[in-house]
């Protein structure tokens, strides 16, 4: 039996400007190639939802883990200017699959066949368009990130200038 071999994922050249943005990148180019699985959220397999909860949740944005419709009935409607920004979610086909936006040329899924992997826009994806929602990412940050902020009392310096007394 010949082994398969699988060719290494090809991911667009991205230029973006904001450090969210670039670790939201580098969470979804670290999944890339991984294989699909419904009802997973990785590392190793992922279905469409997993896959954009968990790139999320690398980064710090904590929201409850659902199926992409619930995604679509929890996120925001974005402006017609922020549908193709990078990190909008992207819904197709009776809000059965969900993606993350790259730019108007294309996003990242976890695709049934394919698993982890870019995605142009072409006539088969733009014809298969629900709609686009985005993650409020200040609210949902904000909130994760004050809950991983230590605690004064315990922090370094706290704990330093205690025993120096």
């Amino acid at each position: 039996m010949t082994p398969v071999t699988r060719s290494a994922p090809v991911a667009p050249v991205i230029s973006v400007n904001n450090v969210f943005d670039k670790s939201l990148l580098t969470a979804i180019q670290s999944h890339l190639g991984a294989d699909y699985h419904f009802n997973r959220t990785g590392p190793e397999s992922f279905d469409c939802s997993g896959l954009v909860w968990r790139a999320f949740q690398d980064v710090g944005v904590d929201f409850q883990r659902g199926p992409a419709r619930s995604y679509w009935a929890t996120f925001e409607v974005p402006g017609k200017e922020e549908q193709f920004k990078f990190g909008t979610l992207v819904f197709f086909s009776n809000l059965s699959h969900v993606g993350i936006v790259v730019d108007e040329k294309g996003f990242y899924h976890s695709a049934r066949h394919g698993g982890v992997m870019y995605s142009p826009f072409n006539d088969y994806w733009l014809s298969r368009i629900d709609g686009f929602r985005r993650v409020p990412v200040q609210s949902l940050q904000s909130t994760a990130a004050k809950a991983k902020q230590p605690d004064a009392k315990t922090s370094t310096p706290a704990v330093l200038e205690q025993n120096q007394r």
